[in-house]
């Protein structure tokens, strides 16, 4: 199983009116650690889109277990349990400062050929990169 954590710093602007993060900005913080979970490994979500591979979102199953606030230092913790083909699944695990997990979710995502908008297989040089941790 390959993991890698984050950390991201909770903005004024991602916030509601009681200072909790706004349910919604979840999602871009799992987008920030899939592309810097890819990056440890050396391997370039960017250039993938440029070769025309996408990975669009088929699900998101998320679980609130506690605020984050203004200015959180939050830990993200992404696995992939699975060796990926066509589809891939992450798991996230958000934890504040303190340690506390505020936060889990898992979505799967499949790899799509952007001209054609049709199912795609995983990246070659990707698969190779995850290959080891399974």
């Amino acid at each position: 199983m390959y993991q890698h954590e984050v950390q991201v710093r909770v903005r004024y602007s991602e916030t509601d009116k009681m200072g909790f993060v706004y349910y919604g900005n979840y999602g871009a913080y799992y987008e920030v650690a899939r592309v810097e979970a890819f990056r440890a490994i050396g391997f370039s979500y960017k250039k993938m889109e440029d070769d025309g591979i996408g990975m669009p979102v088929l699900s998101m199953n998320i679980k609130y277990h506690g605020p984050a606030k203004y200015d959180d230092l939050l830990t993200i913790k992404v696995s992939i349990p699975n060796e990926p083909r066509a589809r891939i699944k992450f798991f996230y695990e958000v934890t504040n400062p303190e340690g506390k997990l505020i936060n889990s979710s898992e979505t799967e995502l499949a790899f799509m050929n952007m001209k054609t908008g049709k199912p795609a297989r995983i990246p070659k040089e990707l698969s190779t990169l995850l290959s080891k941790y399974y």
